[in-house]
């Protein structure tokens, strides 16, 4: 962007390059250097509509020239704007914004711009419910989308408005002296305008409430940092924490290449064991399950030796069935059979899709004998049929029905 002197420049002038700099800085992200050029044309715009005494509070909209509508809005750039400087303070930079803001509001306010509902809820901003507050935003998305639909429609209407003049001109030459100008473009251009503040005022009000929050939530941590205190201690702490995880994670990843992976524990009782302390991942394991006896404790706790031992260590036991493996037992065998099931299907479906089966199916022996007993079976039925057509039904015993 070239250098320019702002005490060279007109108040429209400084405004356009403002209003560049403000719709680049919406689009996209733009350096830092022209955020702060972009401020300080504004606060140049500020400093001249002061001096040149645009607007008094004792005017209304209606009062406003449609030349200088556009200079109400010079606060809310400049807000949004400032809300984009970095710097180490934000804190700071949110209160500039803040103030910015309201200064817009205050003055659509005076100047009646603002709707009567966002009157109200701006005074009444602590004590709203979550379902007010959901239908005000509503309600204000809503206006948004009407003020930017009704700036397409004036955008749209003008360029029309210019093809056909362009078209007419072209086609109807203009004598000396004569010149055509639209009486709508007034009426046109203060439409555009207060549209435009309309829609600055619904984003203004999303943006305040917007920085309102981040405020307390930089002051809140502010606060909790001020209490917790020695802040390079704590910083100090985490960063030898953090050199800690990274040595071990080393160490971890070298020993890794030299150690073999532990066999995973597949038995539910074996891990509790495990967990608990009474055994060790290193011990070896089998899934055998081992029957309980609920006879005397002296015998249940060795191995009998002698059949009447045997016999005594089975009384007292349950009237049900007991379980003959574990539950691990169970679904090892389980895994096993849908194992061998899956590659029995797949060699089935291997065969099926071979040409032996599909296109070089042998006769099986005897089909010649099936043909031989399909052709005595249908002599078979055509005799009975005949003999059906002879012999209708009921025929022979007539002296049986009560009128016979």
């Amino acid at each position: 962007m070239v250098e320019l002197n702002m005490d060279e420049l007109s108040l429209p002038r400084i405004l356009e390059q403002a209003r560049k700099i403000h719709q680049a800085a919406s689009d996209s992200s733009v350096d830092q250097d022209t955020v702060k050029k972009g401020c300080e044309l504004l606060r140049k715009c500020e400093e001249m509509i002061g001096k040149l005494g645009l607007f008094s509070l004792n005017e209304t909209k209606e009062d406003i020239s449609t030349a200088n509508l556009k200079y109400i809005l010079v606060p809310y750039y400049l807000g949004e704007l400032t809300e984009k400087i970095s710097e180490e303070d934000r804190i700071e930079i949110l209160k500039l914004s803040q103030a910015k803001l309201k200064e817009f509001f205050s003055f659509c306010e005076a100047m009646e711009l603002v709707p009567k509902e966002e009157l109200e809820s701006f005074v009444e901003a602590t004590g709203k419910t979550f379902a007010d507050k959901r239908a005000q935003k509503i309600a204000r998305f809503k206006r948004q989308k009407a003020a930017e639909s009704k700036l397409l429609e004036i955008r749209e209407r003008k360029e029309r408005r210019g093809r056909s003049t362009r078209a007419s001109a072209l086609s109807t030459p203009v004598e000396s002296g004569e010149e055509d100008f639209d009486d709508d473009d007034g009426e046109e251009e203060r439409e555009a305008w207060l549209t435009t503040i309309s829609l600055a005022l619904c984003k203004a009000f999303d943006l305040l409430e917007m920085l309102k929050r981040e405020e307390e939530m930089l002051l809140s941590v502010r606060e909790r940092q001020s209490k917790e205190g020695n802040n390079e201690l704590a910083q100090s702490i985490l960063d030898e924490r953090a050199e800690k995880a990274e040595a071990w994670h080393r160490d971890a990843a070298t020993r890794s290449r030299f150690t073999k992976p532990a066999i995973p524990i597949t038995c539910a009782t074996f891990a509790q064991d495990v967990i608990e302390g009474r055994a060790t991942v290193s011990q070896a394991h089998e899934h055998k399950h081992q029957p309980m006896l609920f006879g005397p404790s002296s015998l249940v706790s060795k191995n009998p030796t002698s059949e009447r031992e045997r016999i005594a260590a089975k009384v007292f036991q349950p009237h049900y069935r007991l379980p003959t493996m574990s539950i691990e037992e169970a679904g090892l065998k389980e895994m096993e059979i849908m194992n061998k099931w899956q590659e029995d299907t797949k060699k089935f479906i291997e065969e099926a899709n071979t040409s032996w089966h599909t296109d070089n199916r042998l006769q099986k022996p005897g089909e010649d004998e099936d043909d031989e007993d399909d052709d005595a079976a249908q002599d078979k039925a055509r005799a009975w049929d005949d003999w059906k057509d002879d012999n209708p039904r009921g025929a022979g015993n007539k002296k049986l029905t009560p009128c016979g």
